[in-house]
């Protein structure tokens, strides 16, 4: 079972090529979550092994690259679910209005507006971590990366999932909460490893965990407000708040 939830996990939150020779049943789903925050280490660390290979470009020629690899290591599943419910947050009408407004694959303005603010931003951090040095960058992308798809794990822990036939009622209703609560705690710890073996200091952990809460706290409550719940879109918006967040702290921190 746990290579299943492993690589169910690799399979959608990535674009690797994997392939399972039968789709996972509701308990490996929701054990695929405890691996979020690894699948985002290894695509931290994919993304600062490209900025060590790029030494020598211009640092905003490198941050483009990262941020292009950043964009493609998800096939944008998470930007897609920030421009969706960006949007549904802007449509007028009750929650039934903003559910569908989610829905339709067509991006409004303000959707379009919150990808390009976050894409600004995720490069102006990257470009100041290029220039500080690959283990600073490297630091940053790791932690960032895997606490923020630790935050799904957060998030269907205390947020009830609201879009009936979604994905994400199999993967909140078999969280394994105890496990859960586990991985969460070693993922905080890793910040804090990853900054301090980083050059970065524990006191920048400390700093990308605060902005890693606050990012996470605004998102629940802006989708609480607005639907009295979690779905998949909101959690794609979620992940982009949290590591965009979580780049900026460190790149405040150097």
């Amino acid at each position: 079972m746990t290579v299943v939830a492993f690589l169910a996990a690799v399979q959608f939150l990535t674009v690797a090529p994997v392939r399972l020779p039968a789709p996972p049943d509701d308990a490996q789903l929701g054990r695929s979550l405890l691996f979020y925050p690894l699948i985002g280490a290894l695509i931290g660390a994919a993304v600062a092994l490209i900025g060590a290979l790029c030494q020598g470009l211009p640092p905003p020629v490198t941050a483009a690259l990262l941020l292009a690899a950043l964009c493609l290591a998800s096939g944008g599943l998470h930007l897609d679910g920030l421009a969706d419910s960006c949007d549904a947050l802007a449509a007028r009408g009750d929650r039934e209005r903003a559910l569908a407004v989610m829905r339709d694959p067509r991006c409004g303005a303000l959707g379009a507006v919150a990808v390009g603010v976050v894409l600004i931003a995720k490069f102006a951090a990257l470009a100041a971590l290029v220039a500080a040095g690959p283990a600073a960058l490297a630091a940053a992308l790791i932690a960032a990366c895997a606490a923020a798809r630790a935050c799904v794990i957060a998030l269907y822990a205390t947020t009830d999932y609201v879009r009936i036939g979604g994905l994400g009622i199999a993967l909140a209703a078999n969280l394994p909460r105890a496990a859960g609560r586990a991985v969460l705690a070693a993922t905080a710890l890793g910040v804090g490893i990853a900054c301090a073996a980083g050059g970065l200091g524990l006191g920048a952990g400390a700093l990308l965990l605060i902005a890693a809460a606050i990012a996470f706290v605004v998102c629940r409550r802006l989708m609480l407000a607005r639907i009295g719940g979690a779905t998949g879109d909101t959690t794609g918006a979620t992940v982009e708040a949290v590591e965009t967040a979580m780049l900026l702290a460190a790149a405040a921190a150097l």
